[in-house]
């Protein structure tokens, strides 16, 4: 059984930075590509950031050059490094794998002053 647990999220000021981090368990990690997903109050799922199996990064424009993704084979977590945070990125983020219909509860970052 595949299981996620998300990390992470709290408030933070405009203009500010924060670290996601999501870990796996219940699949072989590395063979996956890994995406971190948000959804904010009355809106669709989005994808913010996706990683390959072999490290290559996609990222949503609306994050580009703000937001990096990043992952630990060895630990089988996910992270997502966020700077210059905005209002419009107030959501529940979220970690996926590829493929897999299993999700976790989620971390909810708040951007406000």
């Amino acid at each position: 059984q595949v299981q996620v647990v998300e990390s992470g999220g709290r408030l933070v000021q405009p203009g500010g930075s924060l670290s996601l981090s999501c870990v796996f368990s219940g699949i072989i990690f590395e063979r996956y590509a890994m995406g971190w997903f948000r959804q904010a109050p009355g809106a669709e799922r989005e994808l913010v950031a996706s990683i390959s199996a072999a490290g290559r990064t996609n990222y949503a424009e609306f994050v580009k050059d703000r937001f990096t993704i990043t992952r630990d084979n060895n630990r089988y977590m996910v992270y997502l490094h966020m700077t210059n945070l905005s209002p419009e990125d107030t959501a529940m983020y979220y970690c996926n794998a590829n493929g897999i219909d299993s999700w976790g509860k989620g971390t909810l970052v708040t951007v406000s002053s």
